[in-house]
């Protein structure tokens, strides 16, 4: 398999705080990784920094290129970033929302040519059930499109690697489901991988290839979701009995 990101000794401080600590990971052609780990093991800030937005030491790599080396432009051709919360001011239509992930195959500041937007700007619409809103106001939406149609967005800027922080957050099941499949549909095609960081492990072992435990900003195991998720390494973790609250939650709908 492809590598498509590495990262070596990655280290980001606010002042004299490591909320990531020399951390190193990789992502392959076809894995899924999932962040997991308590509130404040330094998800979220791992992400922001692989999206360079945020100063860090060490190094991330792109197929062995140092990303601080690529364009905006080239970035955001290789990388699709969802964040979890997306604030809406303005009455834009969800195509135009959609749209907006085209932006960097603009050939310049001046022009708007791009020859298979048109095309991915369809398809994002259609694979996230779209089509009928495409002229509906954002404003109107509920969470739950809204956040389909961010989804849609980058998926028309058509990356080889999705970045989500939290995907489904805030959403009912019924849109955590579809969320989930969508981004598992995508996964499918050759040449792509997707990162992100969830708090909730069943999703995280449903949907997860690989996981990397996190915890105070350091990777304290990373693997196959089955070898993270080991129920030693996450009481070790988590400080308590994971896999016994997990059982007595499902027990309540026997």
């Amino acid at each position: 398999m492809i590598q498509m990101l590495q990262g070596n000794q990655v280290t980001v401080r606010y002042g004299s705080h490591a909320v990531v600590d020399g951390l190193s990971f990789h992502l392959k052609e076809g894995q899924w990784l999932m962040l997991v780990g308590p509130n404040g093991a330094g998800k979220t800030t791992l992400i922001e920094t692989i999206a360079q937005g945020t100063s860090y030491s060490g190094r991330i790599l792109w197929k062995g290129r140092d990303i601080r080396t690529l364009k905006s432009s080239e970035l955001a051709q290789k990388i699709g970033v969802l964040s979890q919360r997306n604030n809406v001011g303005y009455a834009y239509t969800v195509e135009e929302v959609v749209g907006l992930g085209r932006y960097a195959y603009q050939s310049g500041l001046f022009s708007a040519k791009d020859d298979d937007g048109k095309a991915q700007i369809e398809k994002a619409l259609e694979m996230t059930g779209l089509g009928e809103l495409r002229h509906a106001s954002m404003l109107t939406l509920s969470g739950g499109e809204v956040q389909r149609a961010f989804l849609a967005q980058v998926f028309a800027q058509n990356p080889q690697v999705l970045i989500l922080d939290e995907p489904a957050n805030h959403l009912d099941l019924k849109y955590q489901q579809h969320i989930f499949s969508l981004i598992r549909q995508w996964l499918k095609e050759p040449g792509r991988a997707v990162l992100s960081v969830v708090h909730d492990l069943g999703l995280a072992r449903r949907y997860g290839t690989h996981a990397i435990l996190m915890d105070h900003g350091k990777s304290v195991l990373q693997g196959t979701v089955d070898e993270v998720m080991a129920p030693d390494i996450l009481q070790q973790v988590y400080e308590m009995d994971v896999y016994e609250w997990m059982r007595e939650m499902l027990a309540q709908w026997q």
